[in-house]
């Protein structure tokens, strides 16, 4: 497997600036997963190390080497694309095999291959079916095979599951990180999917127009955005006012004591509001803020409950079991939950 390195890269068109000076660095047999809202530059990004767009500035290398003005054919990867790309009049078994035949593999040899990821990619039973007999998510799966078939030196995932239903999505998201695992490919996903990038990749990059905001462990995303920007598009935020005692240095949000640490570099002593998440929120009978319930939404182990507090619209995420009777209307006191962990500065 490769190592990765998108250095300095710069893309326009026209006038618009698609990447700004991304530097992204992946290790060899490491996934990551580029994510952000559409036109962020994480489909260019993908594009330029697959070699079907040039950069305006920068290099692409691969294990030590640039290779930049390589064409597409001679980088070694494999690609797998949202609308499959399958050949429609060959079986799932000859599409995987497709690639193998074109560079004359031993007959033998070809044959274990494709054996073994079949296997692996839970296709045996799939062999001899045509594209029009396969459901989405198996014409996906052969998709996959097919770009690990050559033994790519990176696997290169353009919104894999985007047409696939939310079910199928969840099952196979789960499936080609368990397939990426045990064939060890250094890896390259994109989407737009913040709960697909959260599942798989080993890290997360967030871009936002054409720059890499942060990258770092799934965990490290969620539980400590760089940026406003990363706290409000990966997952769930509200946004609350913070009180600190000048004396002792003790932070208060909603009415009741709190930790706040930094966002990114931003020094939490200068906060004035922090980003909380959903899960982070209780009802409480003893030390908050009163709130007025206005919404209640059963959701299968959790309720999400709007509350009104402050002058804000917040919802907290409350273990199904936990949550009691509660109505819309009914008057409540609203804390950030002891165990929580700490809550992050949103401002200076």
């Amino acid at each position: 497997m490769a190592s990765v390195h998108l250095a300095g890269i710069r893309k326009t068109f026209g006038s618009s600036v698609a990447l700004e000076s991304l530097d992204l660095e992946i290790a060899s047999g490491e996934m990551v997963c580029l994510l952000g809202p559409s036109g962020c530059g994480k489909t260019t990004a993908l594009r330029i190390l697959a070699g079907f767009e040039r950069p305006d500035a920068g290099r692409v290398v691969v294990e030590g080497t640039d290779i930049t003005e390589l064409p597409p054919q001679k980088r070694g990867f494999g690609m797998v694309f949202q609308d499959y790309s399958l050949f429609p009049n060959l079986t799932a078994r000859d599409n995987v095999e497709f690639g193998l035949s074109i560079r004359k593999v031993d007959k033998a040899k070809r044959a274990a291959s494709v054996d073994r990821l079949m296997e692996i990619t839970r296709l045996t039973e799939h062999a001899a079916k045509y594209p029009h007999q396969m459901s989405g998510g198996q014409k996906q799966r052969v998709a996959l095979a097919r770009a690990l078939a050559t033994e790519p030196r990176v696997l290169l995932l353009d919104e894999p599951l985007s047409a696939l239903d939310a079910k199928v999505r969840e099952s196979l998201r789960v499936e080609i990180r368990r397939i990426q695992q045990e064939t060890g490919v250094t890896t390259l996903f994109v989407t737009h999917d913040q709960h697909e990038a959260m599942a798989v990749a080993d890290r997360v990059g967030v871009m936002e127009e054409g720059r890499l905001v942060q990258i770092d462990p799934p965990q490290v995303i969620y539980s400590r955005p760089a940026t406003p920007f990363v706290a409000q598009f990966v997952g769930t935020v509200n946004t609350l006012a913070a009180q600190r005692d000048p004396s002792t240095g003790a932070w208060s949000v909603l009415g009741a004591p709190a930790e706040v640490v930094g966002m990114g570099q931003v020094d939490p002593a200068g906060a004035s509001s922090v980003v909380v998440r959903p899960e982070q929120l209780q009802l409480t009978g003893g030390h908050g803020s009163p709130g007025t319930i206005t919404s209640v939404s059963f959701l299968g182990a959790i309720t999400r409950v709007g509350i009104q507090v402050e002058g804000a619209e917040v919802v907290a995420d409350l273990m199904a079991g936990s949550v009691g009777t509660v109505a819309v209307g009914d008057r409540v006191t609203v804390a950030v939950r002891t165990d929580a962990g700490p809550v992050v500065a949103a401002t200076r």
